[in-house]
């Protein structure tokens, strides 16, 4: 198996153990070499106090979504988020949420990555947000944890 072919496995088979992307219900719609795709149904629930979806909403799933992008390009090694910066760019409304990322450079130990979040219906979309990410390749991420 390529490494490419390695990566985008691994996405599919590791997207849904992280429990609060389960509980989130963000969905894998799409993933290829380098870029990642995702969907979220809107519940009150993730709403903000103002009914605005919750900004943790947004980059839960914009870190997770880029996060898959980089999966799909390490290879054998797997991906922890280093940092990332997001721009809120106006409120989300909507009943769904559209993430887009895609890999801005792969390297041997680091990944660059951005997501760009949209909010809206079936008929129109707004670009809500835009995040930038580092990520670290490592072979046993567990170990990454300290102690």
């Amino acid at each position: 198996m390529k490494p490419e072919e390695m990566g985008l496995e691994s996405v599919q088979s590791i997207f849904y153990q992280a429990n609060f992307i389960r509980d989130l219900n963000i969905r894998l719609d799409k993933i290829s070499e380098g870029i990642c795709e995702t969907s979220l149904v809107v519940q009150e629930r993730l709403l903000q106090q103002h009914g605005f979806i919750h900004g943790g909403v947004i980059a839960t799933m914009a870190d997770h979504t880029a996060g898959g992008a980089a999966r799909s390009v390490s290879g054998d090694k797997d991906v922890l988020t280093v940092e990332f910066k997001i721009n809120y760019l106006r409120p989300a409304m909507g009943d769904r949420l559209r993430c887009s990322a895609t890999v801005l450079r792969a390297g041997k130990t680091v990944i660059v990555a951005e997501a760009l979040v949209y909010a809206g219906n079936a008929d129109k979309e707004t670009l809500v947000a835009k995040l930038i990410e580092t990520l670290f390749l490592a072979d046993d991420p567990k170990a990454r944890a300290g102690g």
